[in-house]
């Protein structure tokens, strides 16, 4: 009844079985990695790219006048497409606020939600494209204390991009 077949094919079906729970789970965990990341931590990680600066010279980069000038509207809403998933364009908050109108507007005024408390302190100021470039580099070094964990845009030309499209959208 039981015989070296048999028990070859059970053994083959456990361990089968217990390797596609194994990659199933390091599947999981590789998506829905939140090490690293504070108490406040979102249930997914957008990678930007950050890890893939290369050393430019200071004075290789234009300034942001001279980018904005030469912004690409199309490839800043492409560049958008790593905002899309906290947030809006069409006027409703999601997990980050709307940004509809956020070029030179007053930071931490959309009623309603609930900005950190850093934040909240720059309600004077506004998002001038100066400032939303200086924050896009790295939110959290801008503004110490962030709800966002987005890791932030490398690139100046796509700062510039996703600015200069952002602007179309008052």
């Amino acid at each position: 009844m039981f015989d070296t077949m048999t028990f070859t094919k059970v053994f083959g079906a456990l361990c089968g079985s217990l390797l596609v729970f194994l990659l199933v789970k390091m599947a999981g965990g590789a998506l829905y990695s939140t090490s690293g990341h504070g108490d406040d931590a979102q249930a997914y990680i957008i990678d930007t790219g950050a890890g893939e600066t290369t050393e430019v010279a200071a004075e290789d980069v234009p300034d942001l006048a001279t980018l904005l000038a030469s912004a690409d509207i199309a490839a800043g809403e492409k560049v958008y497409a790593k905002c899309r998933a906290c947030h809006k364009i069409d006027g409703a908050d999601g997990i980050g606020p709307h940004l509809n109108g956020v070029v030179n507007r007053a930071k931490a005024s959309i009623d309603g939600f609930a900005y950190s408390a850093v934040l909240t302190a720059m309600a004077g100021d506004a998002w001038t494209p100066e400032n939303l470039d200086a924050f896009l580099v790295s939110p959290r070094a801008y503004a110490a204390g962030t709800k966002m964990t987005f890791a932030g845009l490398p690139k100046p030309a796509d700062r510039a991009n996703v600015i200069a499209w952002l602007g179309t959208l008052n």
